[in-house]
């Protein structure tokens, strides 16, 4: 080898080496999958279930802002207005129509204060959702006195300021008796049978309350021999507060009776910021013999005709419905 020859094998570089050779080829893909990651796994599953658990509770929170605020179901728990509520009724109970109070919450959370917000007072004729004073206690009863109105009870018969509530005998109640009427006998209650069905048959007055320049007219029960219920003194309403009184005149515990066993009454007139709200209409009604254990018989026991039905008041005119004994 001449000296030329060893000069051009030192300039050429050596095979594998790095710059003119092929590059290396790529490590060929392996079948095994990589490891898992059970850390990151973990945390994913964990943020997945906080996300549910914080759904769930914004829309509790939703449910009860707005059956506070407005509107929440109701269950008719008593026979205190019949004719037109019966137990086993459910119906919506309108919660912004007098504005807001401590007992506007579904389940009275605040503390009691006084006044309301963006308050209005309740029409004669109303039927509201009450908290009896030191009660906790949802009672449904109608307006049918307003702060300053005389009221007085005479045979039966309703005085407002110094004049007779108009009223006028109706055809006689024909209730049919089922688990959640029972119809016991009384001197306002017989039960009577007809094509092998029973009924309770009571005796009903329509009833027409003024409102302005108006009349409101609803159905109440009074007996023919009456009760205790069917007296009572002059009583002024006070200031901010309403008088209420069941339709069924002779078993209501009302604005007539003192609070506390064994009567359970109202007390008296019921503070303004007392009333959680007005009943608009009944959504559906059960018989009493439904089982939460068959569901067929959610079915069965619903009674017919009265979904839908209008708690408001009839308004007519005041040359309607006059006076009668």
């Amino acid at each position: 080898m001449t000296d030329d020859d060893r000069e051009r094998a030192a300039d050429t570089p050596a095979e594998g080496a790095a710059g003119d050779s092929p590059p290396a080829p790529a490590p060929a893909a392996s079948d095994t999958p990589p490891p898992p990651q059970p850390a990151a796994a973990k945390v994913r599953k964990r943020g997945n279930w906080f996300a549910d658990l914080k759904a769930i509770l914004w829309l509790l929170l939703a449910v009860l802002l707005f059956h506070s605020c407005v509107a929440k179901p109701f269950y008719i728990p008593s026979e205190s207005m019949m004719p037109g509520l019966l137990k086993g009724d459910r119906l919506v109970v309108s919660k912004y129509p007098y504005g807001w109070s401590w007992v506007s919450p579904s389940f009275h959370i605040f503390p009691r204060w006084q006044g309301r917000i963006w308050g209005a007072m309740p029409r004669r004729g109303d039927v509201v959702i009450a908290t009896p004073p030191d009660s906790s206690s949802d009672y449904i009863k109608r307006v049918i006195g307003l702060p300053g109105d005389t009221i007085q009870l005479i045979d039966g018969e309703v005085w407002l300021n110094g004049q007779r509530l108009r009223r006028e005998a109706r055809p006689d109640a024909m209730i049919p008796v089922d688990d959640n009427i029972a119809c016991r006998e009384s001197a306002y209650v017989h039960r009577v049978q007809q094509h092998g069905q029973w009924f309770c048959r009571m005796r009903v007055f329509r009833e027409y309350v003024p409102d302005g320049n108006d009349l409101r007219a609803y159905d109440t029960i009074d007996s023919v021999d009456g009760s205790e219920a069917d007296d009572f003194a002059l009583y002024v309403v006070p200031p901010n507060s309403v008088f209420l009184m069941g339709d069924n005149r002779d078993d209501s515990a009302d604005s007539r009776f003192p609070a506390g066993p064994p009567s359970n009454g109202l007390g008296g007139a019921v503070p303004w910021e007392n009333i959680g709200g007005r009943a608009e209409f009944i959504t559906f009604s059960l018989d009493g013999s439904s089982s939460y254990w068959n569901p067929v018989s959610w079915f069965t026991a619903l009674r017919g005709g009265r979904a839908g039905t209008s708690l408001h008041p009839e308004t007519v005119p005041p040359t309607q419905g006059a006076p009668t004994r």
